[in-house]
């Protein structure tokens, strides 16, 4: 009598265990219906994907809509929802979203951008940026007449500066007194960067440059050697550009070898 009895006090533990366990893999219990807690973390993990911080208050807060999910989603089940054609449809896409978009997922961690591809990329780019950085003004106007005008204008002691912002009808440096700030002569447009680099230090054009855009009068304030930026400090671009690249050949490398009927 007193083994039975023991083995009866054993037998209701051990299945008291078994409900802690499966209470701890389930969120809770809607209508019968276990929830489980890898729906907490799913939506917890697309929430950090975000960009949001996943706070205590917030874990309770997508714990509550997983509950919420589950009771509108047996709600739904029970009107016969999830047997509609339009659901089916809305469905595929669904799992076709994902999937495609574990693909690339899978692709990017198996082909990353290492240190010595971003090294080879910023070199190439400091390569083509190499070279002078020139700080020039131009006055901008739409007839040669105007342009000759404001170079007798400069002659006689006027202000470059403020005819520009009189007169100049490049709206971005008008107003700044026709301030170009920084930049390479390839910048320019080739009529206006053959003019500037023929210019010395303080000097202005003698006759007005034509180009696509009107008539140009420009002044050479400054030459320095072109200034890059340190490869730390846009790594986090080059990488991100090259992984784009990279995903991009991936994409049309499947393209080009399926056979599309």
């Amino acid at each position: 009598m007193k083994y039975k009895l023991v083995s009866s006090i054993a037998f209701v533990a051990l299945m008291g265990s078994l409900s802690n366990v499966a209470i701890a893999q389930n969120v809770a219990i809607v209508n019968g219906k276990a929830v489980p807690l890898a729906r907490v973390e799913a939506l917890s993990q697309q929430v950090a994907r975000s960009g949001r911080q996943v706070t205590p208050e917030m874990q309770q807060q997508i714990k509550d809509e997983v509950i919420a999910r589950e009771i509108f989603m047996q709600e739904a089940q029970k009107m016969g929802l999830d047997t509609s054609e339009d659901f089916k449809s809305q469905m595929e896409l669904a799992r076709q979203t994902i999937l495609i978009r574990e693909l690339f997922t899978n692709y990017q961690k198996t082909h990353p951008v290492t240190d010595a591809d971003i090294q080879v990329e910023y070199d190439k780019f400091a390569a083509a940026n190499s070279g002078k950085e020139y700080r020039a003004r131009h006055i901008l106007v739409e007839k040669e007449a105007e342009a000759n005008a404001i170079i007798a204008q400069l002659k006689k002691g006027g202000k470059f500066d403020e005819i520009a912002k009189k007169s100049s009808k490049d709206p971005g440096s008008g107003a700044k007194g026709g301030d170009l700030d920084w930049a390479p002569a390839g910048n320019y447009v080739a009529e206006f960067a053959t003019a500037l680099t023929a210019l010395t230090k303080g000097k202005t054009t003698e006759t007005p440059v034509k180009s696509q855009f009107g008539y140009h009068i420009i002044r050479l304030d400054d030459v320095r050697d072109a200034q890059l930026p340190k490869l730390e400090d846009v790594k986090p671009q080059v990488s991100q550009q090259l992984q784009q690249q990279k995903l991009t050949k991936y994409q049309d490398e499947l393209r080009a070898k399926a056979k599309v009927e």
